[in-house]
């Protein structure tokens, strides 16, 4: 699938014409690795002037130094590099909100199988750093749970299909998604979010993320799926193992390989016995309409485990962070959280604001089916590419004083929950379990202030957010 691009030393070639560095957009100076995945002749591929900024910027797009803000260093791609080429990620990143939406739009392009085209190809010759994590994860888990590596990229879930396949799985689990089915579980959604407020009026110290964020929509998904009160730890402990093993920390990802191996092959266990429970007992959860399909359309187990380990991340940590960093923007513009306590009815336009202003999924991926253009860059057939969506939603072209917070702005035109076929399934329940949050934490706001301490975001490139918004009442 690398065939265009070679393994080089960094050289006279990676510099400016000038032979002075380039710059580096995450980190400061660039950090001189002993290898990394370039494209050859990288200023003859593009087609620009040798001293075009587009081939003398360094982007590293799962940069640790970006968790703090991203957002200026996208600033400046857009201005300088719309479309760049992220060498040790092996990546074309995206930018603009007009290019993001081409990349979106255009499905028989820029295909959402870049996952098991990955894998499928996986044995044909050594893939960058950030591929080879996950083969060495897939390796790991299928040597414990005694399945072939390949079974992974044959297994079928939402965010790797296109066409027919794509329409077979959304109608499968849209039963489980609609408006009706939704609406019905707000009085449930607000009961969990009362219940996780009760600290907070009991007047103790209280974490939202800890407190509210994360056992809201753990609790909520696992009810949707069918799962047993008693698993819900369980479940929330999958999930973080899942975000967590695709980190920006090498190091890191590597000490999480065992855990998600095991979570893997004790989640498989786990869905394959509900599986065989719901075929001879149907219920009215999620797991039962999708086994009922199976018989009849031949889903496999492993198109569950891939489904439900989707959820675990779109279901959870999605809503997770858009919740913390609703009340993280709130609380860093106060002007804002008292027009809202004075009007709630402002909460949606409140939780619509957040998506585009710092939303909790910055960058999906695809892979060209073919070699293509976006801006005057070419980009090879079976490249993967990024379009970050955390950067189209500040692009100035298209929003108005951007990196502003306002929740009485109409923002309904951001891709914080993606475009297309491929627009979030869960967008309709993550809205509506981050309103019930925001109404049931807003009247104790007022009366808390934030306990200050060095902000830490999400270790990975997969969701954006807090890991704490401590509160304490105001003395």
């Amino acid at each position: 699938m690398h065939a265009s691009y070679q393994l080089v030393q960094r050289g006279p070639e990676m510099n400016r014409s000038d032979g002075s560095p380039r710059h580096s957009l995450a980190g400061g100076p660039g950090r001189t690795p002993r290898k990394r995945f370039a494209a050859p002749s990288i200023r003859g591929r593009l087609g620009f002037d040798a001293r075009s900024p587009f081939m003398t910027i360094a982007f590293e797009p799962f940069a640790p130094e970006l968790r703090a803000d991203p957002y200026s260093t996208y600033r400046r791609l857009r201005d300088e590099a719309p479309v760049v080429f992220a060498p040790e990620a092996n990546v074309w990143c995206v930018t603009r909100y007009d290019d993001v939406m081409q990349v979106l739009k255009d499905h028989d392009t820029f295909s959402s199988n870049g996952m098991r085209i990955m894998l499928m190809q996986s044995g044909k010759e050594g893939p960058p750093p950030l591929e080879w994590r996950l083969f060495r994860f897939i390796g790991l888990v299928a040597l414990k749970a005694r399945m072939h590596p390949k079974n992974f990229g044959t297994a079928r879930g939402l965010i790797m299909e296109d066409g027919a396949e794509h329409s077979e799985m959304r109608t499968i689990v849209n039963r489980g998604f609609t408006p009706r089915r939704i609406g019905r579980l707000e009085p449930r959604i607000r009961e969990v979010a009362a219940a996780c407020t009760a600290r907070l009026e009991r007047g103790e110290d209280f974490d939202v993320m800890k407190d509210l964020a994360v056992p809201l929509p753990v609790t909520m998904i696992s009810e949707l799926l069918g799962i047993e009160s008693g698993m819900l730890d369980t479940f929330k402990g999958w999930t973080d193992t899942v975000v967590e093993s695709i980190s920006t920390n090498e190091g890191r990802a590597d000490r999480l390989a065992a855990p998600f191996v095991d979570m893997f092959v004790n989640m498989s266990a786990y869905l394959r016995k509900t599986a065989r429970a719901r075929r001879k007992d149907p219920k009215g959860d999620l797991i039962s309409q999708i086994v009922a399909v199976q018989d009849g359309k031949q889903l496999s187990d492993y198109d569950i485990v891939t489904f439900v380990m989707v959820l675990l991340i779109a279901g959870n940590e999605t809503t997770t962070n858009l919740i913390g960093n609703a009340v993280n923007a709130l609380l860093d513009h106060p002007d804002q959280l008292e027009k809202l306590i004075a009007d709630p009815t402002l909460v949606e336009s409140t939780l619509e604001e957040t998506v585009r202003y710092d939303g909790p999924v910055q960058m999906l991926f695809r892979q060209t089916t073919r070699e293509t253009e976006i801006r005057g860059v070419r980009i090879p057939k079976g490249a993967m590419v990024a379009p970050i969506l955390g950067s189209a939603n500040r692009d100035e072209r298209q929003f108005g004083e951007p990196d502003r917070f306002d929740i009485e702005r109409r923002a309904q035109g951001h891709v914080g929950f993606g475009f297309g076929k491929h627009f979030c399934l869960g967008s309709s329940l993550a809205r509506l379990e981050a309103r019930c949050a925001i109404e049931a934490l807003l009247p104790h706001l007022e009366k808390r202030t934030r306990i200050e301490t060095r902000r830490e975001w999400v270790d990975s490139f997969l969701v954006r957010g807090p890991t704490e918004i401590r509160l304490e009442a105001r003395h």
